[in-house]
């Protein structure tokens, strides 16, 4: 396969070529560097932290699944599978004992064993709102064996292999002991996984370039993938990931074939690609939402009142129409566990559905006795599923009488500065907007952002002892009748107490090259089964 240099060469050097060419240089390479086994890809954000358990960010997930493992996985029709481990579970449902699979490696040499996933998930549950949860249901967990891990319950826990099996933030990664003793709320400093492929860190650029070699020791599972699950069979020797901030460049880039793989191209642009028979461009997972969150800790929204004055001034449809635009790729929905889901309700979000109303947010603000403390709104720039949101949220609440300040930056910066628990005046925030896949929120136990437990829980700290007693009744139901009647409970109530807003769900296709194949329909993009033909 031509390498990106090459194919520069054949014809004039636009912006993305000259984009791509310059970050190859930078790293020290020349052009013919790239082999023909090497896919290029952009995703959706630069990638610049790169420990998955202190950050919910999407780019640092996908960056995990890359080069770690987990000991279980949900396969395509949400049953958990083993992937690491095997698994049994006895009669009386208190004891699951998981026998790691012959061969595993970690990527300096070193056996997989027991112990590392024993320390692996202890740090995972440290910082994980359903990891927690399932911390404090165990008795015990031990290592049988150099191969052999034991968990004992306390009393039965229905979720523990689905909870081990989360797709998304924060993933329960195994990673070397030695490593993952790290405290949770401290960044690793190696990056040595047992996955598919290992992380070349003499060339990773953070923002701007990160590069992965196929591990040559890894021994995937015999069965087909599934999801998450089954065989992770690397076909590429090299994935390289560059940044392109500007949807233009990115979109001339995949279609000039500079580039193999684009996973978040802007959705107004795609008319750009849809019709171009070089490139296949399809939806392949079950959607996102996007929502926004407020912080409180500090004047304005530490008034139950005046968040409800800033809900009640939003539209959903603004919201989808300025981030998406085509309503073929949006629905407008109030349901914070998704719409179309088992546990999806919609109670108490008629208003934000409805289009918003500002008339009546203007009168509640009053009420709230809102004082003109200015609202500080994190303003992502270069993801373009993030860039909409808080404009069309600053406009609505100036509308309604809030003093909004924006402040714009990158969305790396943006995930840093949500996790400061400072004053907004003193370096800290009131607001910002993110997104979830829907396998991240479609349960009260899996949703990082309804939890009640103060400044433990994800970056917003409502401190809620009713939502928590509704999330332990959700834990506790034992049929889907009782788990439902939990989550509409949970729904009211987050409405209510404006947990967080959510502001509807879309979807955003991938863009890749036909000589590409073997693209899985996964929650998440990976790399694993893809194969990249010769011209």
């Amino acid at each position: 396969m031509e390498n990106i240099a090459t194919r520069s060469f054949r014809r004039p050097m636009g912006k993305a070529a000259a984009a791509v060419l310059a970050l190859t240089l930078l790293a020290g390479g020349m052009p013919g560097q790239a082999e023909a086994n090497t896919l290029i890809a952009v995703p959706h954000s630069g990638l610049r932290i790169l420990d998955p358990v202190i950050t919910t960010a999407h780019i640092v997930r996908n960056h995990g699944y890359m080069i770690y493992d987990t000991l279980v996985a949900y396969d395509s029709d949400f049953n958990v599978q083993p992937q690491m481990a095997d698994f049994t579970v006895s009669d009386d449902g208190l004891t699951y004992t998981f026998k790691l699979r012959e061969g595993l490696k970690w990527h300096d040499g070193a056996p997989v064993t027991a112990e590392d996933c024993i320390a692996s998930l202890n740090r995972w549950g440290a910082r994980d709102n359903a990891g927690k949860i399932l911390m404090a249901k165990l008795d015990s967990m031990t290592a049988a064996d150099d191969r052999t891990i034991v968990l004992k319950l306390k009393e039965k826990f229905n979720f523990l292999l689905p909870v081990l099996a989360k797709q998304s933030s924060i993933v329960p990664f195994m990673m070397p002991k030695r490593i993952a003793e790290t405290p949770a709320d401290t960044a690793i400093t190696e990056h040595i996984g047992s996955g598919p492929f290992r992380f070349v860190e003499e060339e990773y650029q953070p923002g701007a370039k990160a590069v992965y070699e196929k591990f040559a020791d890894y021994v995937p599972r015999s069965e087909a993938p599934s999801g998450l699950a089954g065989g992770k069979v690397v076909k590429v020797d090299r994935v390289e990931w560059l940044s392109m901030p500007d949807a233009q460049t990115a979109i001339n880039a995949i279609s000039s074939g500079e580039i193999d793989y684009l996973e978040s191209p802007a959705i107004d642009l795609l008319p750009l690609v849809t019709g171009n028979d070089e490139l296949n461009v399809q939806v392949m997972n079950l959607g996102s939402q996007t929502m926004g969150r407020m912080n409180f800790l500090y004047p304005p929204f530490d008034n139950k009142k005046t968040r409800q004055a800033a809900m009640m001034a939003m539209s959903q449809k603004d919201v989808l129409d300025a981030l998406i635009g085509n309503p073929d790729y949006y629905s407008v929905c109030g349901a914070i566990m998704g719409c179309g889901t088992p546990l999806g309700s919609e109670d108490g979000a008629e208003v934000l559905v409805k289009g918003g109303d500002i008339e009546a947010a203007q009168k509640l603000l009053k009420e709230s006795g809102y004082d003109g403390t200015p609202v500080v709104i994190l303003q992502t720039t270069d993801v373009t599923t993030l860039t909409a949101q808080p404009v069309v949220a600053a406009d609505a609440l100036r509308k309604a009488g809030f003093n909004v300040e924006m402040q714009a930056m990158d969305w790396q910066s943006v995930v840093s500065r949500r996790a400061s628990q400072k004053a907004p005046s003193e370096g800290g925030w009131n607001m910002f907007f993110t997104n979830w896949i829907i396998p991240e929120v479609m349960t009260p136990l899996t949703n990082p952002m309804l939890t009640g437990d103060g400044t433990k829980g994800f970056f917003g700290w409502p401190t809620d002892a009713e939502l928590e007693e509704l999330r332990n009744e959700y834990v506790a139901a034992t049929t889907p009748e009782e788990q439902r009647t939990a989550a509409v409970k949970i729904q009211a109530h987050a409405m209510d107490e404006v947990n967080y807003i959510p502001l509807g769900q879309y979807d955003v296709p991938y863009v890749w090259r036909k000589e590409i194949s073997g693209v899985l329909f996964a929650p998440v993009p990976v790399f694993w089964n893809i194969e990249k033909t010769e011209d």
